[in-house]
């Protein structure tokens, strides 16, 4: 590699630096058959991005068809991968991720009515496991259309920021992560608020609004190396054809069906709802059909159809006090709660808000229950808390595939995973492998936020000494903009329903505890949102949230005191380090031999420190095992009592095995307080006896006494 650890110059025609962040973006070199390709650079991690947009409009298509695809090549860190075939196979959950965080920003940016369909795939060449690529990638993405023909209304910045110590990190390393009490994602315009995601350590609502601000002012760099770079090599944007509801028709729907749709879209109950509204689509599409004639397509009625939905449900909400569903624009539906119905599991509840239903379950493990995570772009390694999250079809009344997740439910159950996480207790604290399944039964909008909810209840029911409950709820928004494309009046609507999801602008997800935020994620379908309306959210957020977790603690407080009887029982034991070998044994002959006859596992501390974890099925069982532990370790010690095994019988006594390879002496005259002629009559190798250490002897070995035991038991089994 050449020493400033860029592209050869000509593999570069274009390029343009983001000095302050380290930041290279070339183009015009690779890839020159897409529409537009870039090369993106930070410190030795690279990535290329390309776009292509198909020269037809799909017909009858009523939503934009783009697709993000992300891949990770192990060559890309100088390593094979791990499957059979050595071939890289279905796209990672953190390839899944990035590829929809890079999408996330970008759709709203397309021009309305743009139904080409249109391809981002991004490619890591490089990586030094330094530097996370999913910054990189957006960029990149943002970069590649800028430069291409596709018309889109960019460029956008990304930057993450952490915290460490109290001072802002623009983009730290893998490593720094660590430290940070912040992971924000944040992406933005020139001059709005555009895509955040991540996590924080219960950070403030105040300082996580200056951490918006500050990110604002440091993507500013990077969109306008976008911009200078498009000046240079960017493509003419070409004419792609838009498609419109016609004039005429929406006129004819309005005139026709306005107070039908607006009577219908009141109606309560999802269910109930949606059919009425498709019993009128069904009539008025053979009105219209009839009205306008053959050559008005299916797609063009529906659309025109569905914009009058949108436009009556927007303009309710702009002008009157209450929602469709009768709600105050402030108000959390009705919540239920419940926790501890299930048998046999380790945890669970019950969480329901409005029409939208979570079934959570816990379930904790070992150590060795841990995920290994095999990626190449450095961060974690393994994870010990484990969420996921399914939405069945039946959860919305309908039949479609069930099986493997889907990407929103890969993306859903990551937002619950990183806005539980921070409260988790660590592994000294509570040293189980945990995992959270949330089951999606019902849904009506927000069901992500469910499952933070649920999942809190299932794991104080479980016994998980939670550092603080948390509560999460979406901010929806509904706008109405001037000439210009000013927001100039505005509603926030507080746990929305998937109808103001639907035909509202913002789904802003905000989770945390009474003392902070832990986890947020926002996605819009306008080009920006102004910091104004961000804040507001936010501090709508914060009170909403104080509503349920106070709701939440009516049905269970804190943590159960004790787990489930039967949840596997844990205690963490030290022995000296020079006992290892012995504990694991030859071949692990010994710690197999335990394991087996216990049911227990046992978890060795790699460090060589002597700390053995012991996790076991029930507490009969954990006791067994530390007993095995503790003999296979431990000295032969006076004044104890042991079951053991006679090795050999002399003329003068047995040599006992009391512990693993530990011997003792059982000397003739500690047998019985009378004589004995033969001791061979007495005992034989292969007997277990009861026998008490009484001390060593001046050679320091052990002496043992059978009398000590059977006098003390008032009888003496060789005399009776």
């Amino acid at each position: 590699m050449n020493e400033d650890n860029l592209l050869p110059a000509s593999l570069q025609a274009h390029v343009e630096s983001v000095g302050a962040l380290g930041i290279t973006i070339s183009t015009g070199g690779l890839a020159k058959q897409a529409n537009g390709a870039v090369t993106i650079q930070m410190g030795n991690t690279v990535v290329l991005v390309t776009a292509v947009a198909d020269r037809n409009a799909l017909p009858d298509q009523e939503f934009l068809p783009l697709s993000v695809e992300y891949r990770e090549k192990f060559c890309a860190a100088g390593r094979f991968p791990g499957a059979y075939s050595r071939r890289e196979g279905r796209p990672s959950e953190r390839e899944i991720l990035t590829a929809r965080l890079c999408d996330r920003p970008l759709r709203p940016l397309f021009p309305e009515g743009f139904r080409n369909e249109t391809q981002l795939i991004a490619l890591l060449l490089a990586t030094d496991l330094r530097d996370d690529p999913d910054t990189l990638v957006i960029n990149g993405a943002s970069a590649a259309l800028c430069c291409s023909d596709i018309p889109w209304n960019g460029p956008v910045g990304c930057v993450r920021i952490g915290e460490i110590s109290g001072k802002w990190v623009v983009n730290p390393t893998n490593a720094q992560l660590y430290e940070s009490t912040l992971d924000l994602l944040y992406v933005g315009t020139e001059r709005d608020l555009l895509m955040i995601d991540g996590s924080a350590d219960q950070i403030s609502e105040a300082r996580f609004l200056e951490a918006l601000v500050f990110a604002q002012e440091q993507i500013q760099p990077i969109i306008a190396a976008q911009r200078r770079l498009a000046e240079k090599a960017g493509k003419s944007k070409r004419d792609f054809p838009l498609s419109h509801v016609r004039e005429d028709v929406f006129g004819f729907c309005a005139k026709r069906f306005s107070k039908n749709v607006r009577t219908a879209l009141k109606i309560p109950g999802k269910l109930d709802r949606g059919e009425a509204i498709g019993n009128l689509r069904k009539n008025a599409e053979a009105i219209v059909a009839e009205k306008f004639g053959p050559e008005l397509g299916p797609a063009q009625i529906a659309s025109a159809f569905e914009a009058l939905e949108k436009q009556i449900y927007r303009k309710d909400v702009l002008d009157g006090e209450r929602r469709s569903d009768g709600r105050t624009m402030d108000a959390v539906r009705p919540i239920r709660c419940a926790t501890g119905f299930l048998p046999c599991v380790h945890g669970n509840s019950l969480f329901q808000r409005g029409e939208t239903q979570a079934l959570v379950s816990v379930t904790f493990g070992s150590g060795g229950d841990v995920q290994s995570l095999d990626g190449i772009s450095g961060g974690v390694s393994e994870k010990s808390f484990i969420l996921h999250y399914n939405f069945p079809p039946f959860s919305v009344g309908e039949t479609g595939k069930f099986g493997s997740p889907r990407r929103r439910e890969i993306g859903h159950g990551a937002l619950a995973e990183r806005s539980l996480l921070p409260v988790i207790p660590d592994r000294d604290t509570f040293p189980y492998a945990i995992r959270v399944v949330s089951e999606i039964l019902e849904s009506n909008g927000s069901s992500s936020m469910a499952t933070i909810c649920g999942g809190t209840l299932a794991l104080m029911d479980a016994g998980v000494p939670l550092l603080a409950p948390v509560a999460g709820v979406s901010i929806g928004l509904v706008s109405e903009n001037d000439d210009k494309g000013q927001i100039v009046r505005h509603r926030l609507l507080t746990d929305i329903t998937g109808a103001e999801d639907h035909y509202g602008e913002m789904d802003f997800k905000i989770a945390g505890t009474g003392d902070g935020i832990t986890g947020f994620q926002l996605d819009l379908k306008i080009p920006g949102l102004p910091f104004a309306i961000a804040r507001e959210a936010v501090q709508r957020s914060s009170l909403a949230r104080a509503e349920i977790i106070e709701i939440m603690g009516r049905t269970l407080q804190a943590h159960r005191a004790e787990l489930r009887p039967n949840a596997p029982h844990w205690r963490q034991i030290s022995i000296p380090s020079d006992k290892i070998g012995t504990l694991i044994g030859p071949g692990g002959k010994n710690i197999k031999r335990i394991t087996e006859m216990t049911g227990a596992r046992i978890d060795i501390n790699e460090d060589n420190s002597g700390q053995v974890m012991i996790f076991a099925p029930s507490a009969g069982a954990l006791s067994a095992a530390i007993g095995e532990v503790e003999r296979s370790c431990g000295e032969i010690e006076p004044g104890k009592i042991y079951r053991g095994v006679v090795r050999s019988v002399k003329d003068f006594g047995a040599f006992v095995e009391c512990l693993p390879g530990k011997e003792g002496l059982v000397h003739i005259s500690e047998f019985t307080d009378g004589r004995i002629e033969d001791l061979d009559a007495v005992c034989h190798a292969g007997d277990e006896v009861i026998v008490k250490c009484v001390g060593l002897d001046t050679k320091g070995r052990v002496c043992l006494s059978w009398k000590a035991v059977t006098r003390a038991a008032g009888k003496d089994p060789i005399r009776d």
